[in-house]
């Protein structure tokens, strides 16, 4: 276990590596980044809703990451030390709000409402850094990424 309630298969877990056959498993440097991302962002707000929620996508090794056309320096390559990212939306809670509550309570790096139209639609990412930035990002398929959380 990463943390009281999040696992390392949950935040390795990935349909795309098991349909390709791409090893999707963190090395040491990795998995610490991975703790301190299940410590410090989900287990804070699990403990807060008080409800269960998964992890869309978290760890990306680079094979993986290449395959599914991300980038290399995205932060779910665990690629630098102290880096980690997860995307979840916690069922029954609004993604603005879920940012709202991240942005006042915890220590992220980057937060990103993402594919957002309104209520629990699209999903929340969440990274850390060890030089964590704070940087606020709305991003949609028509205008791509924009400063700070938007609903529009």
């Amino acid at each position: 276990m990463l943390s009281t309630n999040f696992s390392l298969m949950e935040l390795i877990k990935s349909s795309t590596a098991s349909r390709m056959g791409i090893e999707n498993y963190p090395d040491a440097d990795q998995m610490y980044s991975l703790k301190t991302l299940a410590e410090t962002i989900l287990q804070p707000i699990r403990n807060h809703y008080g409800i269960p929620f998964s992890v869309s996508s978290g760890f990306r090794s680079h094979e993986l990451s290449k395959a599914i056309g991300s980038s290399s320096k995205s932060q779910h390559g665990c690629n630098n030390p102290g880096e980690a990212a997860a995307d979840f939306e916690v069922p029954g809670i609004s993604n603005m709000d879920l940012c709202y509550y991240i942005k006042s309570v915890l220590n992220f790096d980057q937060l990103i409402l993402e594919c957002y139209t309104g209520g629990n639609t699209g999903w929340v990412h969440c990274s850390i850094s060890d030089r964590p930035r704070k940087e606020l990002l709305t991003f949609d398929r028509t205008q791509g990424y924009r400063k700070g959380l938007l609903d529009k």
